[in-house]
């Protein structure tokens, strides 16, 4: 059965004024899914490595974080995670930058899950798709996501240019593979994304897929 992600409300774009940004700890930020795509950790990895410092702040500052924070101050983070995690596993004290896109009254963890659960602002599927799960089921750090290989599968057909980008949209990649993985496709892994390539570029490309943020159809085609 196709895994179904609840009605949401778009995430809140930043300010665009430098000085509303955070400087954060990425080891104390919350994630709001389960799962991330090793593949596309890997390959930030790999690009993360090459910049020095000064290059990495400057590009982390670009791309801020959008984040809700509780008034105990705890701070859960609505995007980013695939960098953030990318980053973390080269420096346990890496820092990063984000904006307060939801401020909550609330302190407890599952006061505070049940708020972004009624936004549509968890993603509460486990790596082979089952769920949802119960909020309080979400990690409380990056490390301990699990792999989805079908969020690589995403990531790469992104890369590619065959599904393109819609930023304000909640977990725009899972959304993608959740279509994906109601289809039919030969057996991949993270690691081993060449066996189902041409398939899932097909249907990407697919009318059936129309109904999909990011579509971009036949036209992607080189």
């Amino acid at each position: 059965m196709a895994l179904r992600l609840p009605p949401f409300q778009p995430l809140p774009a930043p300010s665009g004024r430098g000085k509303d940004l955070l400087e954060v700890l990425i080891a104390d930020l919350h994630p709001t899914q389960l799962c991330v795509g090793m593949a596309e950790i890997e390959s930030r990895q790999r690009d993360f490595a090459q910049d020095d410092p000064g290059e990495q702040r400057q590009y982390l500052k670009r791309k801020p974080t959008p984040l809700v924070r509780s008034a105990a101050g705890e701070l859960w983070m609505l995007d980013r995670h695939h960098r953030l995690r990318a980053l973390l596993e080269l420096d346990p004290q890496a820092v990063a930058f984000g904006y307060v896109a939801l401020q909550l009254e609330v302190a407890e963890h599952s006061a505070v899950l049940d708020a972004l659960h009624r936004r549509g602002w968890l993603y509460l599927y486990d790596g082979r798709g089952l769920g949802p799960l119960d909020p309080l089921a979400l990690p409380l750090s990056l490390k301990e996501t699990q792999d989805d290989p079908y969020r690589s599968l995403v990531w790469k057909l992104k890369r590619e240019g065959a599904i393109g980008a819609a930023p304000l949209i909640p977990f725009h990649e899972f959304r993608w593979g959740a279509w994906l993985r109601s289809r039919q496709l030969p057996h991949f892994s993270s690691s081993r994304l060449d066996p189902a390539l041409p398939a899932a570029r097909a249907l990407a490309r697919s009318q059936a897929a129309s109904h999909l943020a990011g579509w971009i159809g036949p036209a992607c085609l080189r």
